[in-house]
């Protein structure tokens, strides 16, 4: 089985930055593309930012020049470094794994997330 864990979320100042980080584990072979995305209350879920296993990146236009993603394929873990974090990037941050491949399988996996709050 598949689990996906963030850490890094909390309460920080308009200006201020966080770290998430994600950790797949379980007997994974390979994870496609991981990526993150936020809920805020009263609107739907939206892409962050993606990564492939391959490099290539993608980032919403609200956080591109200010956020970053990372990823280390060998230890199937991923981290966004958030910075200068605005009111607007208060939501719940959920981890994405794409097309994981284990031994049972192929398959996409949610993390629980994690809330990030920005306010003075």
């Amino acid at each position: 089985q598949v689990q996906l864990v963030e850490s890094g979320g909390g309460l920080v100042q308009p200006g201020g930055s966080l770290r998430l980080s994600c950790a797949a584990s379980g007997s994974i072979f390979s994870i496609n593309a991981m990526g993150w995305y936020r809920q805020a209350p009263g609107k739907q879920r939206e892409l962050v930012a993606a990564i492939r296993s391959g490099g290539s990146i993608r980032y919403a236009d609200s956080v591109k020049g200010r956020f970053t993603i990372s990823r280390d394929n060998a230890k199937n873990t991923m981290n966004l470094q958030m910075n200068s974090l605005k009111p607007e990037d208060t939501a719940v941050y959920y981890c994405y794994a794409e097309r994981v491949r284990t031994a049972a399988g192929t398959g996409d996996y949610w993390g629980q997330g994690t809330q990030v709050t920005v306010s003075s």
